[in-house]
């Protein structure tokens, strides 16, 4: 296994969902002899094996990278990537030499689409999001012009066919035609999105799972998680977590917000409490029918397994979703978790065996999956056994890096 050398391209390494599944991947893999590397624009941790990329280009390309969306000043928000700058990225993999390169979260500027066919190696690309076969967008909401033409783009708040959006998609057309590529999506929800797109419809596609480290993520003795997060001991614990999750409309807090009130309504009003983490305390306070302790943005895995530890239930309420870390996390450290029927995280939760998957999209039927997961003592024991079980069986790391050492192998010997 040591005699593969794979370089992970990602914008950086553990500050946020994308950049931490691809760090435990590459940490996976050297624990299994891999000799893996990652090359990223920005450096959070301190591992030695993760190198920052220092090229004044490299640093300056975020600020760039941006200027397009100013002549869109009717665009409703969210990330939109064109990847437009110019890197040198060709010229550093060509120092590393590996055998693959493995490219994840690259946008912000950190590598230019038109970089992937100056590799000359076989090329895995992880599915972190759906940039890798949109017109920019990260996820499509309601939009289905990836399927066939981008243009006219919503995101961009756009009526007009041949905007940035359809420019981006063109350029992605022309440079990945016959690239020696292998995409992976972490779900089979992804998967689909993927073979449904113009771009990638007749790329090969491999599922596998994000993995993580069940050792830390694993169930902490309830009572210390409660006493270390200053939590009451004697309530029943909802637990909702992402990053700026709270103004992210895509992390489902809007539908959140109702079924919690709802809930409050139905006589739990005295037995429950909220914990979330991700976001710090708003200024004005927010009405969701229970108490609340907002314990901020949690940078550690030991810091997150306690917050699960702590939980009785986890509410992932996406509306869209590659994959869902938290909600793999929560049940690898056996706390049920409940979801919507929908997306990536409809794979990740096994419905009334780890959790519960209520109707897409319907407030009522989330707030009711929290009581179903609450209700019963025993049920919610055989819940918890049952999640930790799926953690172990399916989200292990080494069971990740396994699968990916598979596919390498594969790759290589069909290029030889």
């Amino acid at each position: 296994m040591g005699d593969i050398h794979v370089l992970h391209l990602s914008e950086s390494d553990v500050d946020n969902g994308g950049a931490r599944a691809a760090y435990r991947l590459h940490q996976g893999l050297r624990s299994i002899g891999c000799h893996s590397q990652m090359l990223v624009r920005a450096k959070f941790g301190t591992d030695p094996s993760v190198v920052r990329e220092t090229s004044l280009l490299t640093k300056i390309s975020p600020p760039l990278s941006g200027l397009p969306m100013h002549l869109y000043p009717k665009r409703p928000g969210g990330i939109f990537s064109m990847q437009w700058v110019p890197d040198v990225l060709a010229q550093r993999v060509k120092q590393f030499n590996p055998d693959i390169v493995h490219i994840h979260a690259v946008c912000n500027g950190y590598l230019q689409i038109e970089t992937l066919r100056k590799f000359h190696k076989p090329l895995v690309w992880t599915l972190h999001d759906m940039w890798p076969f949109t017109g920019g967008c990260h996820y499509n909401q309601d939009c289905d012009h990836y399927q066939k033409v981008c243009g006219a783009c919503p995101q961009l708040g756009s009526n007009h066919r041949q905007d940035f959006s359809h420019w981006t998609w063109k350029r992605k057309i022309n440079a990945w035609k016959d690239l020696d590529l292998t995409l992976v999506a972490t779900t089979s929800w992804m998967a689909e999105c993927a073979r449904s797109s113009s771009l990638f419809q007749d790329t090969r596609i491999e599922i596998i799972s994000l993995g993580l480290d069940t050792d830390i993520y694993k169930p902490h003795n309830r009572h210390f998680a409660r006493e270390v997060l200053s939590l009451p001991q004697e309530k029943h614990l909802v637990l909702f977590g992402a990053i700026n999750g709270m103004s992210d409309r895509r992390k489902g807090f809007h539908l959140l917000q109702p079924a919690l009130q709802r809930l409050s309504q139905s006589g739990w009003q005295d037995q429950i409490e909220l914990v979330i983490f991700g976001s710090s305390q708003p200024e004005q306070a927010i009405e969701l029918g229970f108490k609340t302790h907002y314990v901020g943005r949690l940078n550690d895995d030991l810091s997150l397994a306690l917050v699960y530890s702590a939980a009785d239930v986890m509410v992932v309420p996406s509306v869209q979703e590659a994959f869902g870390q938290t909600a793999s996390e929560a049940q690898s450290c056996g706390t049920p978790v409940v979801a919507f029927n929908a997306t990536g995280v409809k794979d990740v939760v096994d419905h009334q065996q780890t959790g519960y998957l209520a109707i897409q999209f319907e407030e009522e039927d989330l707030a009711k999956g929290i009581v179903w997961a609450l209700e019963n003592q025993e049920r919610h024991r055989q819940l918890r056994c049952h999640a930790r079980e799926k953690g172990l069986r399916d989200f292990s790391s080494r069971t990740q890096a396994n699968h990916y050492m598979s596919l390498y192998t594969n790759l290589i010997e069909e290029r030889k």
